[in-house]
């Protein structure tokens, strides 16, 4: 796992490599969209992550919002109950590459990495 960038305390935690990846995926899209993480009902072990660029404009005073450098995390408070302390990294790994999730509060997760119970 790589470093996280922690210049101020955070509910969800960012490495150098996810935020490079995500402002990478960000300027293909043309806008600048803010990243919003959250969970819902679902996936191997009951819940699974979701995570999706949206417009700045939808963020909600319920929403919290973590910013590192300019670029926008958000996620809504109800998610970042389940969420907070949520490691995201990024590989580029041939196998078992892309975005990985480390919860603290996941008391069991699935093979894929993708879903959790708590």
């Amino acid at each position: 796992m790589t470093q996280a960038i922690q210049p101020q305390q955070r509910g969800i935690l960012l490495s150098e490599a996810a935020l490079h990846q995500v402002k990478s995926l960000r300027d293909k899209q043309g806008k600048d969209f803010c990243l919003r993480v959250g969970v819902r009902q679902g996936g191997c072990s009951g819940m699974s992550y979701m995570m999706d660029f949206e417009d700045t404009s939808k963020i909600t005073p319920q929403d919290e919002v973590f910013d590192y450098d300019g670029f926008k995390i958000v996620s809504d408070r109800k998610s970042l109950l389940y969420l907070y302390g949520l490691m995201l990294d990024y590989s580029d790994a041939m196998i078992g590459g892309g975005f990985q999730f480390t919860n603290p509060n996941a008391n069991q997760t699935c093979g894929c990495g993708k879903s959790f119970g708590v």
